[in-house]
């Protein structure tokens, strides 16, 4: 008899590469997969095809799951390492499409992974991470969002033993509780929010060493939860108390600043399928065609009420994990720059449009050329360099915006901000990245304010340059 489905299929749908490959091994060995089971070692391709039998029994078959499990635990000889890696593959590909009984028994097995250390078991908790879509308040998100969590919170010395599962778990349910905290509704969601509250604020007070490695994104997400009352105290105290939290290498939040985000951070909040779609976008499509896959990724993923949240994420990503090489940057590739301004256009509410804009400078005010990547700072510089000449509301809306970040962002280190971002322009100057400023210091659709202010930031060498040439147009004209 043919066992159950692993995943949803629609009529005519060829079988899924990865759901046939686990069912023909099941049906293959079946007859092996019943106790006693054979005490000899099975050579690797055979051995390799018993992995996969038994992935599709656990799946497929709860009630005997345990026995599989037992079997497995009988003939490992890798430390799990090839079933970690169905499993794997499994979630990065298919997560989406499991059906309720798989993906119970997907979080089922991997809670048992954990007590036995398998190889590769926390690459595969952090894909899980990845399928909890930011801004889905539909009842399968939230689930998976709890289940993850109470897997993570009953594992709390394994997590504390694997600092980037654990600064990873940090980073994504801060942002989960920024989105979940703000709907009201069932008993549900709001033991989904204790448990949130209670495992961030445990992360942050018991091991704020490891909450570290996350970098200077940790103040920008826990700014989006600062009027929680539990965060609020935290907020108080790493402003006023750092040595509360007992880190030699705390002293002030400029400590933090100066930790530039590791790349895989930006990954967390972007499922692998957003990924692979966002990276076709920016490396096959051409300018002039974009508009329908722009189109197309809006129904897929930003389509429900809430998902505005998850644009500031994709900004981050695109700024700082996607960085194309020169070929495609000469190419007629539609560019990054063009992509983060669509974004904002998406932004409905002042609130997420904020956040982009944030997402999208949040670099600039931290910058150091010896650690940080001029790439991070490109797309802004491009945006409001090419928005001049169509859409001088964006360039206005982003100086603007900018000129109140450093104002406004950490009063105590206004200056350092101010040199930062000196710092930046300097640089996309010196790199070639623009040839020129003219388009912001001259257009005369930017407030001469604007103008004024962003001409503080200028290198004296670039005033200089643009004072001589004004003198001889002056004479020129005389």
């Amino acid at each position: 008899m043919c066992p159950e489905r692993l995943l949803r299929t629609v009529p005519h749908e060829a079988e899924n590469p990865i759901e046939k490959s686990l069912r023909e091994a099941f049906l293959l060995l079946q007859n092996q997969l019943k106790p006693p089971f054979p005490l000899t070692i099975p050579f690797p391709p055979e051995y390799s095809q018993l992995n996969h039998a038994i992935a599709f029994g656990i799946l497929a078959q709860p009630h005997l799951a345990k026995v599989h499990l037992t079997h497995l635990h009988a003939i490992v000889v890798d430390g799990y390492e090839i079933f970690t890696s169905i499993l794997l593959k499994l979630c990065n590909e298919s997560f989406s499409r499991l059906l309720e009984v798989p993906k119970c028994q997907l979080l089922w097995v991997c809670s048992m992974l954990i007590h036995i250390s398998a190889e590769k078991i926390e690459t595969l908790f952090i894909s899980l991470m990845r399928q909890i879509t930011g801004g889905d308040f539909s009842e399968s998100n939230l689930w998976l969002s709890v289940e993850v969590l109470k897997i993570l919170s009953n594992n709390w010395d394994w997590l504390v033993e694997e600092p980037i599962v654990l600064s990873s778990a940090l980073y994504v349910y801060l942002k989960l509780l920024a989105d979940h905290f703000r709907l009201g509704g069932s008993f549900k969601l709001e033991e989904l929010k204790r448990m949130e509250i209670d495992f961030c604020v445990k992360a942050l007070r018991e091991h704020f060493q490891l909450s570290m490695h996350i970098g200077r994104d940790l103040v920008r997400i826990l700014q989006d939860v600062t009027y929680i009352p539990e965060f609020k105290d935290i907020w108080k105290d790493l402003l006023f108390d750092p040595k509360s939290f007992q880190v030699s290498e705390f002293s002030s939040l400029s400590n933090l600043y100066w930790r530039r985000t590791p790349s895989h951070f930006f990954l967390l909040r972007i499922s692998p399928q957003m990924e692979s779609q966002l990276r076709f976008l920016l490396t096959f499509v051409k300018w002039g065609s974009q508009k329908r896959y722009q189109a197309w990724f809006v129904k897929k993923h930003l389509y429900w009420p809430g998902s505005e949240s998850m644009i500031s994420d994709i900004v981050r990503f695109i700024c700082c994990v996607h960085h194309p090489s020169n070929e495609i940057i000469h190419s007629n590739v539609i560019s990054r720059w063009a992509v983060i301004g669509w974004l904002l256009k998406s932004c409905r509410r002042n609130y997420y449009e904020a956040n982009a804009k944030l997402a999208l400078f949040y670099d600039w005010l931290f910058f150091d050329e010896k650690f940080d990547n001029i790439m991070n700072i490109e797309p802004a510089m491009l945006l409001m360099i090419n928005s001049v000449p169509q859409y001088v509301d964006i360039t206005h809306m982003l100086l603007e915006f900018l000129f109140l970040l450093v104002d406004n962002y950490d009063v105590h280190h206004r200056e350092m901000l101010a040199g930062n971002v000196s710092a930046s322009i300097n640089l996309l100057l010196r790199k070639g990245v623009v040839h020129s400023l003219d388009p912001l210091i001259s257009c005369n659709s930017i407030s001469p304010a604007l103008r004024e202010r962003f001409n503080s930031f200028l290198p004296a060498l670039h005033l200089c340059c643009n004072k001589k040439v004004n003198e001889d147009e002056t004479s020129t004209d005389i």
